[in-house]
């Protein structure tokens, strides 16, 4: 699975990697640290999942998640913020999961793995003539 991290706060962008590099079906392909950012680096490196700041720079201004399913239809996205009480936003605006920043690690591999398994299945479908 490949994986785009878009998160303003580099620490938070360096936890995640770290934690994604542990795991062998997974492979960072990039970091935004904004929108503008985020919008350049989607096309060129096609990632399965973006793991989005729900505040990220620039979202709100850029029509939010559904700007991005209408431009990027297949990919995943699993929404984070450090408030968990946006989680219904996110959810209600087209993210596939939300994890709040303040979970324990396994919340947001569990969310990973139900996108890794969705993206499986899809897989197995489109090779089925």
């Amino acid at each position: 699975m490949r994986v785009l991290l878009a998160d303003d706060n580099r620490k938070v962008r360096f936890a995640l990697a770290t934690l994604l590099q542990r795991r062998p079906e997974i492979a960072v392909v990039g970091e935004a640290t904004d929108v503008t950012q985020l919008l350049a680096l989607l096309p060129s490196v096609n990632p399965d999942l973006l793991l989005i700041d729900w505040q990220l720079p620039g979202l709100a201004e850029a029509g939010s998640v559904p700007a991005l399913r209408e431009r990027f239809p297949e990919l995943m996205i699993v929404a984070l913020s450090g408030r968990p009480e946006l989680g219904h936003e996110a959810l209600a605006l087209g993210a596939d999961d939300f994890v709040s920043k303040i979970d324990p690690p396994e919340s947001l591999l569990g969310a990973i793995a139900a996108c890794v398994a969705r993206l499986e299945e899809k897989q197995a479908t489109a090779d089925v003539p």
